[in-house]
């Protein structure tokens, strides 16, 4: 039997929402604050995905700037009715939903209307569009009673489509199948006149889960199915390839399967470092609801093709190099909190990307002059080709192994009083920089490279000679040391105390080692 490998999108593209219009499939994952947000993909075979650009593309949308890389844009819904594409949204500042946003296209690569801010509270809205016509919005929210019911509660509001805002009473749905835990990601189905209500409880780390309810009645009262949860892996050991598994979204057919999107985990000895991947599940609906993964109850690294793929379709392993011959950035490169006007492409007479240097450091929580794209591979390198033009002492540019704005890590060249170029390694942790080696650089431009694999990333320039500068061990960079919900980019920046320099990348390059 024909298969495909999972993740179908590695990397950190979390909470995936997905929809069908005729042939094509859309999805859309969290972008948090990076910017341009919420990515949109597109799909033939659910397989292969390819990247169509992004809901939030304009600052004049929502601003992001002063948020912590993990908060911003959580956990969106996708979703198609009568010729128009919705996106619901919430914004979250300090880990807390502050204002839901919903979006509308006619096309799903845009361009995305401005928001409308809808009177919801709480955090992963959804919107369900009944056999009626009627839209039904449902989100979760802290629970009232939470020492009676538990800490978490699913609810829903009628959208009105034309006026676009909620309108009519609020329905408190459903608490969760599992006693103390919250309940959250609501998504609604309809099969044979029954509404499921597929949500996620256990936190989206190891205990992370898809459970159900199911109702006669749209608004209720919902029932927990028995089955809960219908799909977890934390039963399962450390040895398991896929952890964190849930936050699932169904998808039918043209062929009459369903498929479920869910997010996972790929740890190496208990820490991650690739975020939380888009992972495909095969669904079998049945008399008592839909059964994940039916054959073998878990997310595995292969599965048998949908009908009607009618060969494992090529992956993306092969190196990618940006030449960045303009006239933008392709979709996978993504800044922090708004666009930046420290980027300038292509060079006259040279093409490549020019940095004007920031005085805004990457350890703050503004826009600096930076870019980075999702690291999908366990092993692999990224390199790029740098010149520092006119160097002054307190200017640096280069490579950045990105976790989060308090932990990261630089290869930079710089220049010091006397003069002398260096490439520098710098680690970032709770926003501290240490310098943890250097080595001296004679040209005026030379290529820094990182090789990351299971045990460490190593850091290099090629510099006439290839000179180790030193290495970082990878739970550095993992979830796990660092907290947040985000995986590591890798990247461009360039900082200056003045705000004057510049550097110019010739080219970007990133191998991966198939894992």
């Amino acid at each position: 039997m024909p298969t495909f490998s999972n993740p179908v999108l590695p990397g950190s593209r979390p909470d995936p929402s997905i929809c069908r219009v005729g042939a094509d499939y859309c999805l859309v994952t969290s972008s948090f604050a990076y910017f341009p947000g919420l990515p949109v993909h597109h799909s033939r075979d659910l397989v292969d995905w390819t990247p169509l650009g992004h809901v939030v593309d304009r600052p004049s949308q929502v601003s992001l700037t002063g948020l912590d890389v993990s908060d911003g844009l959580w956990a969106a819904t996708i979703r198609h009715h009568e010729g128009t594409f919705y996106v619901v949204v919430t914004l979250a500042r300090g880990r807390r939903g502050s204002t839901t946003h919903l979006f509308t296209a006619s096309d799903p690569a845009g361009p995305w209307s401005d928001p409308v801010a809808l009177d919801a509270e709480g955090i992963d809205p959804s919107l369900f569009f009944d056999d009626d016509g009627r839209c039904w919005f449902t989100a979760c929210r802290d629970a009232a009673e939470p020492e009676v019911t538990g800490p978490g509660e699913l609810w829903m509001r009628e959208l009105d489509l034309h006026r676009q805002e909620l309108t009519g009473p609020t329905y408190a749905l459903w608490y969760g199948a599992v006693r103390g835990a919250w309940v959250e990601a609501p998504h609604l189905y309809k099969r044979d006149g029954v509404y499921h209500l597929i949500a996620a409880e256990g936190g989206t780390e190891h205990h992370h889960a898809v459970t159900a309810a199911r109702a006669e009645s749209v608004t209720g009262p919902y029932t927990t199915d028995p089955r809960s949860p219908l799909l977890t892996h934390r039963h399962r050991g450390a040895a398991e390839p896929v952890h964190n598994v849930g936050h699932a979204d169904l998808v039918d057919t043209p062929a009459g399967e369903t498929w479920a999107v869910v997010l996972g985990t790929r740890p190496t000895d208990g820490t991650h470092t690739l975020g939380r991947e888009v992972f495909l599940v095969p669904v079998e609906w049945t008399d008592r609801g839909p059964v994940f993964a039916p054959e073998t109850g878990r997310v595995g690294l292969s599965e048998r093709l949908p009908a009607g793929v009618a060969a494992p379709p090529a992956r993306d392993g092969r190196p990618v190099r940006d030449d960045f011959a303009g006239p933008a950035l392709g979709p996978e490169w993504t800044g922090l909190r708004g666009p930046t006007d420290h980027l300038v492409f292509p060079l006259p007479g040279e093409g490549g990307l020019s940095i004007r240097l920031s005085p805004e450091p990457l350890t703050s929580t503004g826009t600096p002059a930076f870019v980075a794209r999702p690291q999908q591979h366990l092993r692999m390198r990224a390199a790029a080709r740098v010149r520092l033009t006119a160097p002054a002492p307190g200017q640096e540019a280069g490579l950045v192994v990105f976790q989060n704005e308090r932990r990261h890590a630089t290869l930079a060249l710089t220049v010091d009083g006397d003069g002398t170029r260096q490439a520098v390694l710098t680690a970032v942790d709770a926003g501290i920089p240490t310098r943890l080696g250097a080595v001296p650089v004679t040209g005026t431009e030379v290529v820094l490279a990182v090789d990351g694999d299971e045990a460490a990333y190593a850091f290099h320039v090629e510099d006439g000679a290839r000179s180790t500068v030193g290495s970082i061990e990878r739970p550095f960079f993992s979830t796990e040391r660092a907290g947040g919900f985000v995986g590591v980019h890798l990247g461009l920046y360039g900082t200056s105390g003045t705000g004057e320099g510049k550097a110019h990348v010739r080219w970007f390059e990133y191998v991966p080692d198939r894992d």
